[in-house]
């Protein structure tokens, strides 16, 4: 079984989100004792809407355990060198646009703050490679080509 690899910031982000689900449903366990009060047809629709809503929560909590279960924080970068989870790489894109992006495990991914998954074609093609080094990915607008500019 393959770990779960997380950046330190990945990691203290899911800390502090397990934190707040689990705020959420003590606040939502409280809600439903209030509110829990049937009338003639059967029980409250606000107490069943918030048993939905707490059912939501207790399966994204059950997730976040799942990753600490098999959990290995990577530590800083691996190589100044190679590509790998954790690196920030800045590339310069079809000899235009320079870019940079932090490669990260698909828990942490989040194109719009420019963390690429390492299983994401662009990381795939990435990770391995090393400064100066030029390669291809197949993009919705055509084959796009990177060369890798610096690794940090």
């Amino acid at each position: 079984m393959t770990k779960n690899q997380l950046t330190q910031e990945g990691y203290e982000q899911l800390v502090a989100e397990l934190k707040n689900l689990n705020q959420k449903s003590d606040q939502i366990i409280n809600r439903i004792e209030e509110v829990a009060q049937p009338d003639e047809s059967g029980e409250d629709s606000l107490a069943s809407q918030l048993k939905a809503e707490l059912e939501v929560i207790n399966t994204k909590i059950a997730d976040i355990e799942a990753v600490f279960e098999n959990l290995e924080i990577i530590t800083g970068k691996l190589s100044n060198s190679i590509v790998g989870v954790g690196s920030k790489v800045k590339v310069k894109i079809s000899g235009n646009s320079e870019r940079e992006f932090q490669i990260v495990s698909e828990l942490e991914a989040n194109p719009a703050l420019n963390k690429i998954s390492s299983l994401s074609p662009l990381g795939v093609a990435m990770v391995g490679h090393k400064v100066r080094d030029e390669f291809e990915v197949n993009a919705p607008v055509g084959k796009l080509k990177y060369k890798i500019l610096s690794i940090n």
